[in-house]
Parts: structure tokens; sequence; C-alpha cells
């Protein structure tokens, strides 16, 4: 069961998973090629199978680390929010030299590389949010809502294969196109990603996946976006942004008040 942990609570469970050097590791290792299996992070490390699955266990707790099944295998990604709302809370608000390598170091850790391999998506990023699938759902398919915590407003009818359009709100102009591939409400949003002009192209279209999950009896939702097939030019940027939607849905869906990144 997942319990549904405040902000400090869920900030002291960060600190606690980046205090021990075989955590570190870890992450360095997903860092290096995120994606892996169970088996692949234990290569090489002087520490039994049994110890690499508790230190997964709390990483996970502390949402670093987030999995996917494909197949047979599970995948562990790195899963830098956490980090993000770190930052957001005691290093953006400061503006000193000596944060540099602070900042650095998150930057280091949030940068996703590409995968080659098919079977991998390009970023999984996950968060746990205060409310309901329905609210959820709601949220990632109301323009306004979206104007609200994103910036734009998403524009769509909302039925498999219809367009899907990030708006913009000072001049109606469109930033990505798309169209919808999957629906399946409240638990399961895709779709296509591109530049305006480009979708249709196998080489600069992308696909977006909104996973909703209920947890802790109800309490709560796990949000699992994953971004696939992503031009390598386009990787940093996506997942800085992916960040910051995130964090600005779960206060919005939180608190009533998203963050104010986007003003």
């Amino acid at each position: 069961m997942v319990d549904v942990l405040d902000n400090e609570e869920r900030m002291a469970l960060v600190f606690k998973a980046l205090a021990d050097p075989t955590r570190r590791r870890l992450l360095d290792r997903l860092h290096a090629d995120n994606g892996q299996t169970l088996s692949a992070l234990c290569r090489d490390l002087a520490i039994t199978r049994q110890g690499i699955t508790q230190h997964i266990a709390v990483l996970e707790a502390a949402e670093l680390v987030s999995t996917v099944r494909r197949g047979r295998e599970k995948l562990h990604y790195l899963n830098p929010v956490p980090l993000h709302e770190i930052h957001d809370r005691w290093i953006a608000r400061f503006e000193v030299p000596e944060l540099a390598a602070l900042s650095g170091l998150k930057r280091g850790l949030e940068h996703m590389t590409t995968n080659t391999s098919a079977t991998k998506p390009a970023m999984v990023h996950v968060t746990y949010i205060r409310s309901t699938p329905g609210q959820v759902w709601a949220a990632l398919t109301d323009p306004e809502a979206t104007a609200a915590f994103w910036g734009h407003r998403n524009v769509s009818g909302w039925k498999v294969g219809d367009s899907w359009q990030h708006v913009r709100l000072d001049d109606g102009g469109v930033d990505i196109d798309g169209r919808i591939l999957e629906v399946d409400p409240p638990r399961k949003l895709v779709h296509a990603w591109a530049a305006p002009g480009t979708l249709g192209d196998p080489a600069r279209e992308s696909t977006v996946t909104f996973d909703i999950e209920p947890v802790a009896d109800g309490k709560a939702v796990r949000l699992v976006v994953t971004h696939e097939n992503l031009p390598d030019n386009e990787l940093t940027g996506t997942n800085e942004g992916w960040q910051m939607v995130l964090a600005s849905l779960k206060s919005y869906l939180e608190t009533g008040e998203p963050l104010t990144v986007w003003a």
C-alpha cells in the first residue's frame, strides 16, 4: 500500500535516500543508462541482490526511482520530480555562487540519456497527488485547467483520432501538434506530440502516455507520464518541462494554486 505523505515527510525520505553512497551510485547508473533491470543494476556491485533490492525500495519510497514493466522485465527509471521540488524550495530562491555546484548536481541527476533500445521509453516521470483519478483526468483534459497549471490550453475532442493542440494563451498560436491515440478515462490517455508541421514524420513525432492509478485506498493518485521517441535535441528541454508541469499540476489539485513558474 502507498501511504499519502505530506511534503515534509516526502522530502525527509528523499534526503534519507540520497544520504547512502550505494543508493547514490544506483542513481548514477540510471542517469548513465536509464531503464535498467535489477540484474543490470546489481552488476559489479559488492552487495547481494537482496541488498540492492532493499536499496531500490528506499529509492522508490522516496519517488526517486520508478518502474515500468516491459514484457517479463521490470525496468527501473530515475524520476527527477522530487529533485525539482528540492531545487524550487531550497535552491531557486537564492542567487549565490556557492549554490552553483548544487544546481549542477541537480541538472546532472535530472538529465535523461537517450535510449537506443526500442523497449525503453525515453523518459518516465512519476508523481503522487492527493486527488482522485477523475479529478486528475479532468485537469489534463480541461483547456482552462491546463491554462492554469501548464500555461497553455490543451484543446481536443478527446476521442481516438481527434487532433490535440498545445495552444498559447496570449495569441492562440499552436506550440505543439498531436492526435489522440488512446483514451480510457480516467485511467489512460495517449497522444502524439510534434512541432507544428511535423506531425506524421516518424523522425519528429513522439508519444506521450498518461497512466492514472488510484493508490492509498483511493486517497491519492499515482500519475506516470511516459514520453517516448523524442528527437535527441529535445530531450533535455522536454524533460525539464515535464518536471515543472507535474509539480504545478500537483500544487493545482492539492491547494487550488498552480506554481507561478508559468506567470
